[in-house]
């Protein structure tokens, strides 16, 4: 094989020598054999997959599920068979719900490899044959048309009209012209027009290339290589539980510990206490966190699936919340990926043009005021060359609809201008039919198409091209009082117009014609110009208002992009990203982080906009922003993206125009590719991580709160306020149904008004330790004056003082899932916000406090129930007691929430 750079760089009868083949022969059979035999087939390398039982142990592998299975088997040690049962149920059926979502995400084929699945016609031993693209060699002559798709990195050596789509490896919107000419000197991929690519398509004209390098030694194999050798990132969620779980096993231990040495020490039973240290041990950890967090992922997934985002992992949603960048490509990202006509300039001025995409729905203006097209003889013209002089083709139903037109996205476009007249190519085929055409050629830069006019013998010339190649050819001007001729000042004011359409970032045509009595005419000659008309591929209609979300929740955009520096910032300046274009900058300056400077990384980390990038660029860009302590989500649709998608901590690809490879790569795939399901997924994995910090909080408040009322009256030597198998029972029903509903919540309305979290937080900070330990202490104040006031002035027995402890402890905690709201807006009334807030909407908060409620009232009442249990009727004394004591925590949680947003209320 030759390397690239070789291959381009020489004149084709001289690489044809080295590759020792003639263009006209091609390969014989016995070359193509030695070289399958030397270079082996033309595939990319598969990718490993997870195999199902990778996927079922790697849910075990959680330092809380060690714990909860190492808890199970003390208790089935001490023969306390209910507890190690419930606890194993827990355990499975994490490991179920887990295993079973990530079944659904397993990629059902490798995507790289998808790409080579092709057919190539190839010229051997003289004929022209139809392969497997697995079979190509090195040496094969590939012979093509417009719709193919190349099988190996090959050297064009015959074009005509060749145009091709490289958008998916470069990120270039627009098709670029080949050429068989040598390339002297380092060129980006973009810019090497004399060579094709595997995996790109021809959209335009025909031609043969030689193929210079196949499998993973094309630039398609050497992404490859890039996305294996990335390192795929543990999510932030993941590493944050991993530590939770960690914590909490050296809590469990000195629980137990103390507990049991202190109730020893004070004479108490030895089993009984050993006994009740175990059940506290298991009772610090909270059984419910890891089905929680996974029922609460899964949730946000169904809730995206809805908005057109498929998930492929679990935690995904819930690190793309937690995002502090987004580095985001540009084609097909942020743009529509397909022309758009805006401005077109005539003799008499400039008119602009509304409506986007393909929708037929726009407007002709010219300086502020409505233009007629019937009434602008100049106008019509220039629109009706542009529909003529085109190989396009539109849908005959409505263009809003499905339907995808076929042909040049330049050339659909100005099928699209056209129509916007009312003026379409069928009906002006038929008045003026074609009688040749001129292709595009990329030395002329132009096409024309000649008709034959109805009536006469005279035949109308079209022709569209190049601005500065139509020039040369006219001869005069056509303005509103006729054709003039096309004097040098009119030549430079036309070329001057021209150029200040290119520096808006705009794609500019000129549009000529003249009249002839032959078909056979020279159509660049004695041109008359109609005018010029400059195509934007146009951002999305949501992605300006998607963006300001973005910064309105602290989230930078960074865009990514393969193509020209005025075209990004021109589509930078559209949608809000960049004001100037100082704020752009040459991905060439994207070295690896360990060779820039302190100064060059603290100035590349504050550019939003990077053009001409490559692959390893792009890894580069992510590695920088990575160091500095962000979290990263990269967007992309194209091949070139899939390195990046995997480095980045969330990768989200474009599903409707993405490649299956950027698919494959992502942890996130938009169905609609539109940007705005980005803020959505934003809001909703922010939602997600507040929702596992509540439910965390909510659950180890009330453990807390056991362990420090039973820690106490063991050391104090007052009876139990709770007993080890109602410890058990009451986490049972506490830890699972109020939490589960506070995981499934929507959010409330302030989270994207605030910043991101740090890169480095943790799922508990310290403030919320002090919250736990906060309402710890008053549930399990109120558990032991419950317990007191049941011995002391009611008189209980001790069962039925036990009794009502249980049940004021455990009322207590169901209240307490009140407490979990977010602080209010700061606009919003703290009275208002305490009523109607995220927790009394969500309608699960409901239906568990009913639930809960009933089974734990019942356990008092239930013969079999409360006999295992220990417990009894507390009478109706009791239960005023159990009431009012429950519904402390309440009220104090309440006060203080309502006075901490009466407070931020008067400072805004």
């Amino acid at each position: 094989m030759l390397q690239r750079s070789e291959a381009r760089r020489l004149e084709v009868t001289a690489l044809l020598d080295k590759l020792a083949v003639a263009a006209a022969q091609g390969l014989s059979p016995n070359a193509v054999e030695e070289r399958q035999v030397q270079y082996g087939p033309n595939a990319l390398q598969a990718v490993a997959q997870r195999s199902s039982w990778q996927i079922l142990i790697a849910q075990f592998k959680s330092p809380i599920i060690a714990l909860l299975a190492v808890a199970a088997l003390l208790s089935f040690a001490f023969q306390e068979w209910v507890e190690g049962v419930a606890i194993i149920i827990a355990i499975l059926l994490n490991a179920l719900i887990g295993f079973v979502t990530e079944m659904r995400a397993v990629r059902s084929m490798e995507a790289l490899k998808q790409l080579s699945q092709v057919q190539a016609k190839v010229r051997r031993g003289g004929n022209i044959q139809t392969v497997a693209a697995e079979a190509v060699v090195p040496g094969d002559i590939l012979v093509f048309e417009g719709g193919d798709l190349i099988a190996a990195d090959s050297r064009v050596i015959a074009a005509s009209k060749l145009q091709v789509d490289e958008s998916a490896l470069t990120g270039e919107s627009l098709p670029v012209d080949k050429q068989t000419g040598p390339i002297v000197g380092e060129v980006p991929l973009a810019e090497q027009t004399n060579m094709l690519f595997k995996g790109t398509a021809i959209t335009c004209g025909s031609g043969e290339a030689v193929v210079v390098a196949t499998g993973m030694a094309t630039e398609l194999g050497h992404i490859s290589a890039l996305t294996a050798q990335a390192k795929e990132e543990v999510t932030p969620l993941e590493q944050r539980l991993d530590q939770l779980g960690q914590l909490l096993i050296w809590i469990t231990l000195v629980i137990a510990v103390v507990v049991a040495v202190s109730g020893i020490l004070g004479g108490r039973d030895l089993f009984l206490m050993v006994e009740t240290a175990i059940a506290l041990s298991v009772g610090a950890v909270p059984e419910g966190l890891p089905i929680v967090a996974t029922v609460a992922l899964a949730r946000g997934m169904r809730r995206m699936a809805k908005r057109q985002a498929l998930i492929n992992r679990l935690s995904a949603v819930e690190t793309l919340g937690a995002t502090s960048i987004i580095c985001t490509d540009k084609t097909g990202t942020l743009t529509e990926n397909r022309m758009t006509a805006r401005h077109i300039l005539l003799s008499t001025g400039r008119v602009t043009v509304s409506g986007e995409g393909l929708t037929e729905a726009g407007e002709f203006r010219q300086a502020g005021q409505p233009v007629e097209v019937t009434e602008q003889p100049v106008l019509r013209s220039l629109l009706a060359v542009g529909v003529l002089c085109n190989n396009a083709a539109l849908p005959e139903q409505d263009l809003a609809q499905d339907s995808l037109p076929v042909g040049d996205p330049m050339e659909v476009a100005l099928l699209v201008l056209g129509a916007k007249a009312n003026l379409r190519r069928p009906a002006l085929v038929a008045q003026a039919p074609e009688v040749r055409e001129v292709a595009f050629d990329s030395d002329s830069k132009m096409m024309a198409t000649v008709h034959r006019t109805e009536g006469d013998a005279v035949y109308q010339v079209a022709v569209k091209g190049a601005p500065e190649a139509v020039l040369a050819c006219c001869s005069s001007a056509l303005s509103a009082t006729g054709i003039e001729p096309m004097r040098e000042a009119t030549f430079s004011q036309w070329q001057t117009r021209s150029d200040a359409l290119a520096e808006e970032g705009l794609r500019v045509l000129a549009f000529a014609q003249k009249h002839s009595r032959t078909a056979e005419v020279d159509p660049y000659q004695d041109l008359t110009l109609l005018g010029m008309v400059g195509l934007l591929d146009p951002p999305r209609q949501e992605v300006h208002s998607a963006i300001e979300a973005c910064h309105d929740a602290g989230v930078r955009v960074i865009m990514v992009t393969g193509d020209q520096a005025i075209t990004a910032c021109n589509v930078g300046r559209a949608v809000g990203l960049i004001a100037s274009q100082e704020q752009a900058a040459a991905g060439k300056r994207l070295q690896p982080v360990d060779e820039m400077t302190a100064a060059e990384r603290s100035q590349l980390q504050q550019v939003s906009i990077f053009y001409r990038v490559s692959p390893e660029q792009k890894l580069n860009l992510i590695e920088l922003h990575q160091r500095s302590g962000a979290i990263v989500a990269m967007t992309g649709d194209g091949v070139n993206d899939a390195p990046a998608l995997k480095k980045a901590d969330i990768g989200v690809a474009m599903g409707l125009h993405g490649t299956q490879v950027a698919r494959e790569a992502a942890d996130m795939v938009l169905e609609n590719d539109a940007f705005s399901s980005i803020v959505a997924a934003i809001a909703q994995g922010r939602a997600i991580f507040r929702n596992i910090r509540k439910f965390t909080v909510y659950l180890l408040s009330g453990n807390i709160g056991e362990i420090i009322a039973v820690a106490l009256a063991a050391m104090t030597g007052v009876p139990l306020p709770l007993l080890p198998l109602q410890i058990l029972y009451l986490n049972a029903v506490n830890d699972v149904f109020p939490a589960l509903a506070l995981g499934v919540g929507e959010g409330s309305d302030s989270l994207m008004q605030q910043p991101p979290r740090p890169a480095q937080e943790p799922v508990l900070t310290r403030d919320n330790w002090i919250t736990i330990m906060s309402y710890g202490v008053v549930i399990a104040a109120c558990c032991l004056l419950s317990l007191a006031i049941a011995l002391g002035p009611l008189g209980k027995t001790e069962t039925q003082a036990v009794t009502i402890s249980f049940l004021t402890l455990a009322l207590g905690r169901l209240w307490h899932v009140f407490n979990m709201r977010d602080a209010a807006r700061r606009d919003r009334p703290p009275l208002t916000a305490a009523i109607d807030n995220e927790i009394t909407q969500n309608p699960y908060i409901w239906s568990a406090l009913l639930l809960c409620a009933v089974i734990l009232v019942g356990s008092a009442y239930l013969p079999g129930l409360s006999a295992v249990l220990d417990l009894t009727h507390p009478g109706w004394d009791g239960w005023l007691v159990i009431v009012l004591g429950s519904l402390v925590p309440l009220l104090i949680g309440q006060f203080w929430i309502v006075a901490q947003d009466w407070r931020r209320h008067r400072e805004n």
